[in-house]
């Protein structure tokens, strides 16, 4: 009997500290009032340093950072590179906001301005893919009082989403 409630505390410990799905959300808001796309990109925050820390060669701790204007950089440049999207078939400018940790999540946040209207947005999306081949990423996408939502999976990099 010890030893079977030995290996379940064992199994609840690792599920606990470690976690198997490897899932990213990214959230898109049109803002019709304000004209923009407000995006939110949230990462389990392990898998992230793993990622900074082999695209810069350098250990990055988002959690407690030494250099938070450092941090700010990478993180901003990474997205840059690992996200983009196109607004009704033009490739728009992703303005980093910023970036906080929620637990053992970091959520960055995003914008995009000048979007008056919203017809068809297609996202190129490739965050974590340099560390993870297992990674999912859920979208979910909220414009003209509708809401999109689908998942792409390593290889995948694209998700398109139309509406009225």
């Amino acid at each position: 009997m010890a030893t079977i409630l030995f290996k379940w505390i064992l199994i609840a410990t690792l599920a606990v500290n470690w976690h198997p799905f490897y899932v990213g959300v990214t959230e898109i808001n049109h803002n019709k009032e304000e004209k923009t796309l407000e995006i939110s990109v949230k990462l389990f925050i392990d898998d992230f340093e793993k990622a900074l820390n082999a695209q810069y060669k350098t250990t990055v701790d988002l959690a407690n950072p030494k250099n938070q204007e450092q941090n700010d950089r990478m993180v901003s440049d990474y997205i840059q590179k690992n996200l983009q999207m196109k607004v009704d078939g033009q490739l728009v400018d992703l303005h980093f906001v910023g970036y906080e940790k929620e637990r053992e999540a970091a959520w960055c946040y995003l914008q995009v301005n000048e979007v008056t209207e919203l017809k068809k947005l297609d996202i190129n999306m490739s965050l974590l893919y340099n560390v993870l081949d297992q990674q999912i990423h859920l979208i979910h996408i909220q414009a003209n009082n509708q809401r999109k939502s689908g998942k792409i999976m390593y290889p995948v990099k694209l998700f398109s989403a139309a509406f009225n």
